[in-house]
């Protein structure tokens, strides 16, 4: 049985959902499997995080980074919201000092937001809410680049469409033009499916209605394929655990709404459009599911994934403490009934803010658990290969600074990048350097700049090049 790489990754025949790389399988064997295995996902939450900082409010302790510089253990993370990680710990970069540049969106919302992936600053100066960043994203720059045929990274959204910056706001082609996101989980799943992989449409409308699995349109080919002699026993259990990913997959999509619920897999409303917390995490793990699926079949090599809007000021999420539903993210996040600087203030805002920190913290972990799950076949899991960004829009709220922007990386790109640290990088120097972060994250999953080194230059002219140094294993 002869089968290229090529056909491996598309699938077998052209007909099957694309398949991991087989190594017993493909001519060009190991190293091409390893060079197809990087990727990056990045992971935003918005607002800042409930941080050691004085407010109108009063002094508020540390709730969020590590107690102390070095390497990460239970001990150092206990108690504070990447704790939510510990099981991660080794598998671990937390970033401290990465500031972005002060550029005038007039908002700082805006600023952050639309800054986050692309290291640029406005179209237009003091535009606020009607702001749009004057470059490419970094999550689009690596779909570009190294996703079979150039195809379009992944941009998934869980949150109510519109409101501030208008929903989906972090991912850009180039100035300007905004991206849209794929809001609805089963849609974004159908985008692999129907992708190069061969599917009649009346079996395309079988997956669809749920009524099939992709692994039961194509099965005597994948029986075909899992009978043959040359397959080792290694390719043979990666291709049992891709099967049963999409299985698990397909059946997290059909079931983990209510039955009244099911038909928003096709509408893309209600759950799509609430602003219960509970709906936005359910959708985040669907997207999650979706997202380790399309890295491991081959498909992308970026995903982008946005919570809530531009500030995220519709999400309710409950008080673990009390089980009550507490106000939106964004009145949290300025301790006040307000989305500007009056209101009644919120008794124990920063404590709730810090239950919304956990719950994003358990969110990524979720991605990182899915992201484990593949192993490849020269050893070690897919998160391995590849990074997973957990990062803020701001420093902080309410201050939502430019300053000391969350950043927590798992992966490390295959040794690329340090693990099992907090450090903290520009000597604690307030200068920009938050595109010098994406641009060793480009470069630790392949990116290169116009002379094919190592990128260097992403992000607005004005800014200083390089990578943090820091990071690198």
């Amino acid at each position: 049985m002869k089968v290229s790489r090529r056909t491996v990754l598309k699938g077998l025949g052209g007909a099957a959902l694309a398949l991991p790389v087989l190594e017993s399988l493909s001519s060009t064997g190991a190293r091409a499997a390893d060079a197809s295995t990087s990727f990056a996902v990045f992971f935003r939450q918005a607002s800042g995080v409930a941080c050691r900082q004085d407010t109108e409010v009063g002094e508020e302790p540390e709730r969020f980074w590590p107690t102390e510089l070095g390497p990460l253990t239970e001990a150092t993370m206990a108690g504070r919201a990447v704790d939510e990680l510990s099981a991660y710990a080794p598998r671990l970069l937390i970033v401290k000092n990465v500031n972005m540049m002060d550029f005038n969106y007039g908002d700082g919302h805006a600023r952050g937001a639309l800054q986050g992936l692309t290291a640029q600053g406005p179209t237009v100066e003091e535009a606020g809410g009607d702001s749009e960043a004057a470059g490419e994203s970094i999550d689009h720059r690596i779909g570009r680049e190294l996703n079979p045929d150039g195809r379009d990274s992944l941009f998934l959204y869980a949150g109510p469409n519109g409101g501030w910056l208008g929903g989906a706001c972090i991912s850009y082609r180039g100035s300007g033009q905004r991206r849209a996101a794929q809001r609805n989980p089963w849609g974004a799943y159908e985008s692999i499916v129907g992708d190069g992989t061969g599917l009649s449409p009346e079996e395309a409308a079988q997956v669809k209605t749920r009524q099939k699995s992709v692994n039961d349109l194509v099965r005597g080919q994948l029986e075909r394929l899992m009978s043959s002699p040359k397959l080792s026993s290694s390719d043979r259990e990666r291709l049992e655990l891709h099967f049963d990913s999409i299985r698990e997959t397909e059946v997290a999509l059909a079931c983990r709404f209510e039955e009244d619920q099911r038909s928003i897999l096709e509408t893309g409303s209600s759950v799509f459009d609430s602003n219960n917390g509970e709906d936005i995490i359910t959708t985040v793990k669907l997207h999650m599911d979706v997202a380790a699926l399309a890295i491991a079949c081959g498909f992308t090599r970026s995903v982008a994934i946005q919570v809530g809007n531009g500030n995220d000021a519709a999400t309710r999420y409950l008080n673990p403490e009390t089980g009550d539903r507490m106000e939106n993210y964004h009145y949290i996040s300025h301790r006040r009934l307000s989305h500007g600087s009056d209101g009644e203030i919120i008794a124990g805002a920063d404590l709730q803010h810090h239950y919304i920190d956990r719950y994003f913290g358990q969110m990524f972990r979720y991605l990182l658990d899915r992201l484990d799950a593949y192993q490849l076949p020269n050893g070690g899991s897919l998160l391995e290969a590849g990074i997973a960004l957990w990062y803020n829009d701001n420093g902080n709220g309410p201050g939502h600074s430019r300053r000391n922007i969350p950043t927590v990386i798992a992966g490390s790109a295959g040794g690329f990048l340090k693990q099992g640290q907090y450090l903290e990088v520009s000597d604690g120097d307030s200068a920009p350097n938050h595109n010098q972060l994406l641009n060793t994250l480009g470069s630790a999953v392949g990116v290169r700049n116009a002379a094919g080194e190592p990128l260097d230059d992403f992000g607005d002219p004005s800014l200083n090049t390089g990578r943090l140094s820091e990071l690198l294993a």
